[in-house]
């Protein structure tokens, strides 16, 4: 009776242990380790009741009206079997958890976003796209193309509720080496600490916080297969640079993002605009700048926001045969509304470049003398959006959204005296193109592109591509 009552609490205890540890992966690490010591205390106690059974079955066989110590002894082994596999799954929540829904977290795109999601241990993720483009009635004989975009792998790992680490890793073009367009870059890889939702410390390889795509990249989360061309022009997406700082939400929906950074190098500066003079990780830090972003959302529907960079550029290089600072000022402001179907966005962004003039008359940056660095440059788009897919299947979670993009750019906009300015860098864009999402984390793409240059011709394209999250 004794033996019998022992075993009795025992499977008890391991049999409620065994339910309740399905709901493991929603706790802290010290109660997932409190739980596994818990299973092996009383699994050891079960092995010591195991032998016991034995002796017993070989010592006096149990009348055969009741359960005999040899149907004990199966029983029991069935339910370490149990405590065994739960322990196995216990162990795996703590060094690979299971994640939550995907969201966006911080400004960042939802499947970078998946290590805040994470109780302990490593967080796997990615994304990945590719589309072929077809150069409409070109008469500059460019080729039609199909590219392997990016494919990306996101790697993070909580060390615990307070401190992770969080990165990105590109590969793009397919191929790289010799001859090859393709590279593999790190594009982003921080450590962040926790302290408190209005209140958070980051730092390493930081994604600059400006414009809509810089940070939320991923391409189900935005139209067109090619990127807006005012963030990469005048907004140089994807851009990351060395950097510390602080982030967090004020008040509800009132966040923020401040970074101390590595300044630009103005000797990547063109006539096209600043996008050369990222440094992406290997980078000259004589000049450092400040970033800060802002972003109130009243409305669960509304978000406004803006965001402000500014630092030199010169990085302690002569420019003309002279040092000079290149006090770079960018500045960016964003909304967004998004309401039954209907989607909209509008971004302007404008720069202030300090010793244009030293830049222009370069022979490394203007060898010919044609192609100046303007001290001003700005950009503009509006686009419009709506999900068609509810009105033709009103219970569905697919999505289909037709879209329209107009964007202005102007990166020669104010050139220096004794300079004249390329109208072939102002130039309008009309886009207009489909999304279809059979589900939210994969979209198939469809778009139409016309430039129309002030001077000079562009070809209109067509794309066709696809993408996706994990």
């Amino acid at each position: 009776m004794i033996v019998r009552g022992k075993i009795g609490a025992a499977l008890a205890v391991a049999g409620t242990l065994a339910l309740t540890s399905i709901g493991a992966r929603a706790e802290s690490e010290a109660q997932l380790k409190a739980r596994i010591a818990e299973l092996e205390k009383n699994q050891a106690a079960m092995q010591v009741e195991m032998r016991e059974l034995r002796e017993m079955l070989k010592a006096a066989p149990t009348a055969a009206a009741t359960p005999t110590p040899d149907s004990k002894v199966v029983e029991v082994e069935r339910k370490q079997n149990v405590i065994t596999e739960e322990v196995r799954k216990i162990r795996e929540a703590i060094s690979l958890p299971e994640t939550k829904e995907l969201k966006s977290e911080y400004g960042l795109g939802p499947a970078a976003s998946k290590v805040y999601g994470v109780n302990r241990g490593l967080s796997i993720g990615g994304y990945g796209e590719f589309n072929y483009k077809n150069n409409v009635s070109d008469s500059g004989g460019r080729n039609d193309e199909f590219d392997i975009l990016r494919l990306v792998l996101y790697t993070g790992y909580k060390f615990s509720d307070r401190i992770l680490f969080n990165s990105e890793l590109e590969f793009e073009h397919g191929l790289t080496g010799e001859g090859a367009d393709g590279e593999v870059k790190v594009e982003f890889a921080n450590i962040d600490v926790l302290l408190d939702p209005k209140i958070n410390l980051r730092g390493g390889l930081v994604l600059v916080p400006m414009g809509f795509i810089n940070e939320m990249h991923e391409p189900p989360f935005f139209h067109g297969n090619a990127r807006p061309e005012v963030e990469r022009r005048i907004l140089p997406a994807t851009w990351s640079t060395g950097g510390v700082g602080v982030f967090g939400e004020l008040l509800p929906g009132l966040s923020y993002r401040s970074y101390a950074v590595v300044g630009l190098d103005a000797k990547g500066f063109s006539s096209s605009g600043i996008r050369g003079g990222r440094q992406e990780g290997i980078e000259t830090a004589e000049d450092f700048a400040w970033v800060g972003r802002v972003d109130y959302s009243p409305l669960e529907m509304l978000s406004v926001g803006a965001s402000a960079y500014l630092g030199n550029s010169g990085q302690d290089q002569e420019y003309d045969g002279s040092k000079v600072d290149v006090f770079t000022q960018i500045y960016e402001a964003h909304a967004q509304l998004r309401t039954h179907g209907f989607e909209a966005r509008l971004l302007g962004s404008w720069i202030e470049l300090d010793d244009a003039g030293a830049l222009s008359r370069d022979t490394g940056i203007n060898p010919d003398g044609t192609e100046p660095v303007a001290g001003s440059q700005y950009g503009w788009y509006g686009e419009i959006a709506y999900d068609v897919m509810p009105l033709v299947l009103p219970d569905t979670e697919q999505y289909l959204a037709p879209w329209f993009r107009y964007s202005m750019i102007n990166t020669q906009d104010d050139v220096p005296a004794a300079f004249v300015s390329d109208d072939f860098y102002d130039v309008d864009i009309f886009e207009v193109g489909l999304s279809y999402k059979p589900l939210s984390q994969v979209v198939f793409k469809l778009d139409y592109r016309n430039q129309d240059p002030k001077t000079g011709e562009l070809p209109d394209e067509v794309r066709i591509g696809a993408g996706f999250v994990y």
